[in-house]
């Protein structure tokens, strides 16, 4: 009997990890798809559009909250604004012949976002304005670095975005 009953409780507890339960999202519950209109992009910065629909569009499937589909099929439609990025150095280094270099970079993105309903005018949410940063360094080649630094500082930005839309409930 006692055999029986531990089976039993062995058996119990390999299922209850593998039930599937999930805790549940934080999105509005009449919600269930979103749409990502394409970016405009206000800076000189080159892709800074294409970068970060492309950053909002992989964060709303790796959030999980709601599914992401074509604007003309989708609940809501996020619209967002590249507005402008500022570049500043973090600290200095000394070279040979007491000269200064910059040695790490700074990179400050701010973007509007708003999100609208289909057929609606007044947004659901927004606009709304987010800034993200990121740090990078110039190793070989200072435009790639910048480049890299600002497609870091905009994942960050469409993290916030995302995390404002779903979690904004």
């Amino acid at each position: 009997m006692k055999k029986l009953l531990f089976a039993f409780c062995a058996a119990l507890l390999l299922l209850v990890p593998g039930c599937g339960y999930r805790i549940g999202f934080m999105g509005h519950p009449q919600i269930s798809s979103v749409a990502v209109a394409p970016v405009t992009n206000e800076t000189l910065f080159f892709n800074a559009a294409g970068m970060l629909r492309s950053h909002l569009c992989e964060r709303i499937t790796t959030d999980g909250t709601y599914e992401l589909r074509r604007e003309n099929d989708a609940d809501c439609i996020i619209h967002a604004r590249v507005l402008r990025f500022d570049f500043s150095q973090l600290s200095w280094s000394a070279k040979e012949d007491d000269q200064f270099f910059p040695e790490y970079y700074k990179v400050m993105a701010t973007v509007e976002y708003s999100v609208i309903l289909p057929g609606r005018v007044k947004p659901l949410i927004g606009p709304k304005k987010v800034t993200a940063s990121a740090m990078f360094d110039h190793i070989i080649d200072l435009e790639t670095a910048r480049r890299n630094g600002v497609k870091q500082a905009l994942w960050q930005a469409a993290k916030k975005i995302v995390d404002g839309v779903t979690e904004r409930w």
